[in-house]
């Protein structure tokens, strides 16, 4: 057994999510997807703890699911849910001004009021919003939660982003240890964003031992799961019937003889991320790393900095190039591309597209086909992950047709189309590289078969 964890996500209380974000969507949602293990989100808001508190039942210490009195979800006992919420940290640290965003887990719900409490008593406005902008520094902030419980879990979030992050290239820091100073021991792992991907990572000397988890911030039911993290049995002698937030956290920590280990991530392909390369999108100017190093920083139609881009701000930090040679793409018996570094010292990952974002691509683009096919799918079949990563072809094909199981098909070889993103602008990731290549795959279906 596997347990798929999407552990950042944001309630209907965050500015910018849809209203629609309440527990039930998201266990609606994390069921059609496949997901296990999902976050709560938001546990700071106080409207928000008070549907958690009033909503959830704990089923083993620090895990929780929706009691079934409250909800009219059928099946949502099988979605467990984790206390994980969002803080930004905007302050002033070495002369310059620092936004950070980081995720704290919590072991319990008193655990997180003694944190909302405290919170409060140093001048939050935790009302305003479910991710609330704090003016107290990462160090600071970790520093006071293990002081509440050390127990509490804390990760840097979209750690590459530019605005927001750990290491962003416009208000971050150039180290771990340069934002958390002596906490820096306590930061286990980081959390990639969408712009990058753990071959990224890799190349970092700070993350050689530290965990590489993956979440999908998502602010919709549908968003769930476009990044995830996959836990397994750390004994393959044992199955997982049971887990606790202990289990979760010790598996992050990489705590030997733990029951839980991290198996591999979920990934965008990073191209996808809206940060990727660099560019001034206002101007349309989008620059890969090799044209910066060539044209500078600096905008040539309206001559301010350009918004630099997670990989060049990866090579910035970075102490070693990893090239084909330093990976392993090793293929399962259903054809999945699982991609980890040759020495196999890292947790290998796998990346994928977002099954409406296929369907959005087999269908034409028809919003409401693409629905009606995904409902079709999800409910008749198998979850969004088991389409993408376990079922065979043919069973997919039988389905929902050839062009769909190509699709599948190309994904898992890793063999998709990107454009980068740049500057706040998502990029384009295609499975068919134009229409003539998916017209001629639509001919190859309707050709009868000789067999």
């Amino acid at each position: 057994m596997q347990i798929i964890a999407d552990l950042q996500l944001h309630s209907k209380y965050s500015r910018a999510v849809s209203p629609r974000m309440d527990l039930d969507e998201i266990a609606f949602w994390s069921t059609k997807k496949g997901i296990n293990l999902v976050a709560t989100g938001d546990w700071t808001h106080p409207m928000w703890i008070r549907e958690i508190k009033a909503k959830l039942k704990e089923t083993s210490p620090g895990i929780y699911s929706l009691d079934q009195d409250k909800t009219d979800l059928p099946t949502s006992n099988k979605v467990k849910f984790l206390l994980s919420t969002e803080i930004s940290s905007i302050y002033t640290q070495g002369g310059k001004g620092r936004r950070v965003h980081n995720l704290i887990f919590s072991p319990s719900i008193e655990t997180c009021e003694k944190i909302i409490k405290e919170l409060q008593r140093r001048g939050a406005n935790l009302m305003s919003d479910g991710r609330p902008i704090v003016g107290i520094s990462s160090k600071d902030l970790l520093e006071m939660v293990l002081t509440i419980d050390q127990n509490v879990l804390f990760v840097p979030a979209h750690i590459w982003t530019p605005w927001f992050a750990l290491f962003g290239s416009k208000s971050g820091f150039n180290s771990i240890e340069e934002c958390f100073g002596n906490f820096a021991k306590h930061i286990y792992a980081v959390e990639t964003g969408l712009s990058s991907d753990p071959i990224m990572n890799w190349q970092i000397k700070e993350l050689e031992n530290r965990s590489i988890v993956s979440f999908s911030d998502a602010h919709s039911g549908p968003k769930l799961g476009r990044e995830a993290t996959v836990f397994v049995s750390n004994n393959q002698q044992s199955t997982i019937n049971n887990f606790s937030f202990r289990d979760i956290a010790d598996a992050i920590k990489q705590i030997p003889n733990s029951k839980l280990k991290i198996g591999y991530t979920i990934e965008f392909f990073p191209e996808e991320g809206k940060y990727h390369w660099s560019g001034h999108r206002a101007c349309n100017i989008k620059y890969n790393p090799q044209q910066v190093k060539e044209k500078g920083t600096i905008c040539p139609v309206c001559h301010t900095s350009l918004t630099i881009g997670v990989e060049n701000r990866v090579m910035d930090l970075s102490y070693k190039t990893l090239v084909q040679n330093d990976l392993l793409y090793m293929k399962n018996k259903l054809g999945v591309t699982f991609v980890c570094d040759k020495d196999k010292k890292r947790r290998p990952f796998v990346s994928l597209i977002p099954l409406l974002e296929v369907l959005t691509e087999t269908n034409g683009g028809s919003h409401t086909k693409v629905l009606r096919e995904y409902e079709h799918l999800t409910s008749n079949f198998a979850t969004e992950f088991d389409v993408l990563l376990k079922k065979s072809l043919e069973e997919i094909e039988k389905k929902s047709g050839y062009l769909l199981s190509k699709a599948v098909q190309i994904i898992r070889d890793r063999k998709v189309y990107v454009d980068p993103g740049y500057d706040g602008v998502f990029g384009v990731v295609k499975i068919f590289q134009d229409e003539k290549t998916k017209t001629e795959e639509k001919k190859a279906e309707s050709q009868p078969s000789l067999f």
